[in-house]
C-alpha cells in the first residue's frame, strides 16, 4: 500500500479527511491557512461555525488545539448554543507542542506561542513571546531580539 492509498483509507475509516500537512492533523470547517505553513501530526484546527484564519509562514507544532468552540456553558446548561470565536494567527506565527488557542484570540504576527501555553481570548501585539497557564505576554520581546542581532 503506496502512502496516497494509505492516506485515503485512513481518512475513510476515521473522522480526519485528508489534508495538505499530515494524514493525523485534524481539520474541521473551513478555517483559511496561508501559504508555507506547517502542521505538525496530531494537530486539530477547528475552523466550525466561525473564521479561522492561520496566515502565511506560520509553524504549528504536534499535538497543538486551534480550537473556535467552547462548550462548557451548553454542557452544563447555562447556554442553548456552542460559543464559537473567530481566531487569527496572523503571518510567520510559532506555535509550540501542546499548545491550545482559543475562540477570540488574535496573535500578531512574528510571535512564539511556547510549548504548553494556553492563549485565551484577546490580541497578542506582533513580535511577543506568549507563555504558559494562564499565559504571559511579552509584548515586542522578539523586536528587541531582532534590533540585538542587527548589525547595522
Amino acid at each position: 500500500m503506496d502512502k496516497s492509498e494509505f492516506e485515503a483509507r485512513f481518512a475513510e475509516l476515521t473522522t480526519f479527511p485528508k489534508n495538505r500537512f499530515h494524514p493525523l492533523v485534524w481539520i474541521v470547517g473551513n478555517p483559511e491557512i496561508g501559504a508555507n505553513v506547517y502542521i505538525g501530526g496530531m494537530s486539530e484546527v477547528n475552523g466550525k461555525g466561525a473564521r479561522v484564519v492561520i496566515g502565511d509562514n506560520c509553524d504549528i507544532a504536534s499535538f497543538v488545539s486551534i480550537n473556535c468552540a467552547d462548550s462548557h456553558r451548553k454542557c452544563i446548561g447555562l447556554a442553548k448554543e456552542v460559543d464559537r470565536r473567530d481566531i487569527v494567527l496572523e503571518n510567520n506565527v510559532f506555535v509550540g507542542s501542546h499548545s491550545v488557542i482559543k475562540g477570540g484570540a488574535h496573535i500578531g504576527h512574528h510571535s512564539v506561542v511556547a510549548a504548553g501555553t494556553i492563549v485565551e481570548a484577546g490580541a497578542i501585539p506582533p513580535y511577543s513571546l506568549v507563555i504558559g497557564n494562564p499565559m504571559t505576554v511579552k509584548p515586542g520581546y522578539y523586536a528587541q531580539k531582532l534590533s540585538e542581532n542587527d548589525p547595522a
